[in-house]
């Protein structure tokens, strides 16, 4: 009975969202909705469906436990070092603008993270670094800028001292210059098209979630979406195992570079 009750509760998700939860991996995926279900006393998820969807903030709760909406500024510091120091410059031997994407960008650190970079090597008004991702509630924190002093513990100095203005709560705002070099905008990773030609793809601590299928599918995505010579950037858990099939070659640890 549980098993057809989830399966039940993923159709009327996918009718309702857009979101495909058969492409999670499912033991995972079930077993943190069921805590949440749990959480506010519902007997299924039947029940609990009906509860999301008539309730906002309900709804909201549900999709960042389902997206995982856990990061900070600089996360993995030395893969960050990899990207300033010499992935930056490399790509700005050949062009004087790059076109950059954060791909599940939750709420909002690891795109504010490539703009501070890039403000070390470009002017504000030459920076445009594209974010998206599947919860409206997380791009909205986000636009908001608004964030906690631990996340950003691994925040270069000069950065943080230029960038960052504390709020007297132990909450730090960051600066209108950084906020208007990214772009938020909602995207369903699975199913909704890619731009095309960029320089650098962050997708980082998401593929792990999703089945091999999805995976595949998204790794063939993303590799039609960089011009020649572009990186993608993958989570410390997320090491492509054979690269070649994507048209990359290994660029560093946890980079991939367009063949």
């Amino acid at each position: 009975m549980a098993v057809h009750d989830f399966d039940l509760f993923m159709d009327k998700v996918f009718k309702k969202t857009g979101i495909d939860l058969t492409k999670y991996k499912r033991p995972q995926m079930e077993r943190r909705l069921t805590a949440l279900r749990d959480k506010h006393g519902y007997k299924d998820f039947l029940a609990y469906f009906q509860a999301i969807d008539a309730n906002q903030d309900l709804y909201d709760e549900f999709l960042d436990r389902m997206t995982i909406n856990v990061s900070e500024f600089f996360r993995n510091a030395n893969r960050w070092q990899v990207v300033m120091n010499r992935i930056i410059p490399e790509l700005l031997k050949s062009r004087t603008k790059l076109k950059i994407w954060s791909a599940a960008c939750s709420t909002g650190e690891e795109p504010y993270t490539m703009a501070l970079i890039l403000s070390k090597y470009l002017p504000m008004s030459e920076i445009e670094v594209l974010a998206t991702d599947i919860d409206q509630n997380a791009i909205d924190r986000a636009k908001q800028g608004v964030y906690h002093a631990r996340s950003l513990e691994a925040v270069p100095k000069d950065l943080r001292q230029k960038h960052f203005t504390s709020t007297g709560t132990g909450m730090y705002q960051i600066s209108n210059e950084i906020k208007r070099c990214v772009k938020f905008k909602k995207q369903n990773l699975l199913q909704d098209p890619f731009e095309k030609e960029f320089d650098l793809i962050a997708c980082r601590n998401v593929i792990i979630y999703f089945t091999e299928e999805a995976k595949n599918h998204l790794y063939h995505k993303f590799s039609s979406a960089l011009r020649k010579g572009g990186i993608l950037f993958v989570g410390s858990t997320e090491q492509i195992f054979n690269p070649q099939s994507y048209s990359f070659h290994p660029y560093d640890t946890f980079f991939y570079q367009k063949m």
